[in-house]
């Protein structure tokens, strides 16, 4: 028994000696890697931008970049229907022509993280899509191709986040309602039990503003609705939430307004509404 121990022992230091000729390649890169993704303190990070003398240098830009990237985050990370008019001042004096990318992706992962904040989201990038519509139009592109990503990987809970972000952008009038008919549409051709449920989710959120903008439309989706019913090929788990559907429509969307109080930041002449398609 000792003896098969102290072979395996050998075994194994023969064996990572023979490893050890990668780390000359391996060491170098954690040490870059690492190098990148240190953190410094607010104070610290502000004391070596004034100690930077070459605002040219890329250590400067990396530093200013930085301390873009945090502060767009803090901002994003706490704000709720109560703080939202207090924290769009605080956002609007950072430079979001050049964090326009840190923006959305922010938004996006918290969005993501808090699906149920999703409005609040939605009525901040409304406002600042009034100032700078290039943004709304960059985050609206990325939250298309999420949900094209999750739709293709068959991810129903990033596929879920994506259609409801969609949905309260429709509702605030930064996307064209095109977009959600276009949208329906594809989840109803041909309808899986998963693709049906998303497209209840998406016509409860969405569907009171949609009655007012587009009531063909909708009752187009909703014709589709009662056919994939009358089918009887879904599960009864799916044909209830459908018949709940059209119970909500019946009561003409009560308790699922457009924009909750407290969240129309925006008048409707003022919003820039873009056209996307799918």
């Amino acid at each position: 028994m000792c003896l098969t121990v102290k072979a395996k022992v050998n075994t194994s230091i023969v064996i990572g000696a023979s490893n050890f000729s990668f780390l000359g390649t391996v060491i170098p890169t954690l040490a870059r890697m690492m190098k990148k993704a240190i953190y410094f303190p607010p104070f610290k990070l502000a004391r070596r931008m004034k100690e930077v003398q070459d605002k040219s240098s890329v250590e400067y830009q990396r530093l200013t970049w930085d301390a873009l990237r945090k502060s767009i985050n803090g901002l994003v990370n706490k704000v709720n229907a109560a703080n939202v008019k207090n924290i769009i001042p605080e956002l609007f004096s950072e430079n979001l022509i050049r964090g326009s990318g840190l923006f959305c992706r922010s938004c996006m992962k918290s969005q993501m993280a808090f699906p149920g904040f999703t409005d609040v989201f939605a009525a901040l990038v409304a406002v600042v899509n009034t100032k700078f519509p290039e943004v709304g139009e960059l985050l609206l592109r990325r939250v298309v191709l999420q949900l094209k990503r999750a739709y293709k990987r068959n991810d129903k809970p990033q596929l879920l986040a994506a259609v409801k972000f969609i949905a309260h952008l429709v509702n605030q009038l930064v996307a064209h309602e095109i977009i959600a008919l276009e949208l329906l549409t594809v989840l109803l051709e041909n309808p899986t039990d998963s693709s049906v449920e998303v497209a209840v989710a998406f016509v409860t959120e969405c569907g009171s503003l949609l009655q007012d903008l587009s009531p063909k439309g909708l009752h187009g989706i909703f014709e589709r609705f009662r056919g994939i019913l009358h089918e009887g090929e879904i599960d009864k788990r799916v044909q209830f939430l459908i018949e709940g559907l059209f119970a909500i429509r019946k009561a003409k969307f009560q308790g699922y307004p457009a924009i909750r109080p407290g969240l129309d930041l925006v008048e409707r002449e003022d919003q820039i509404t873009h056209e996307i398609s799918l």
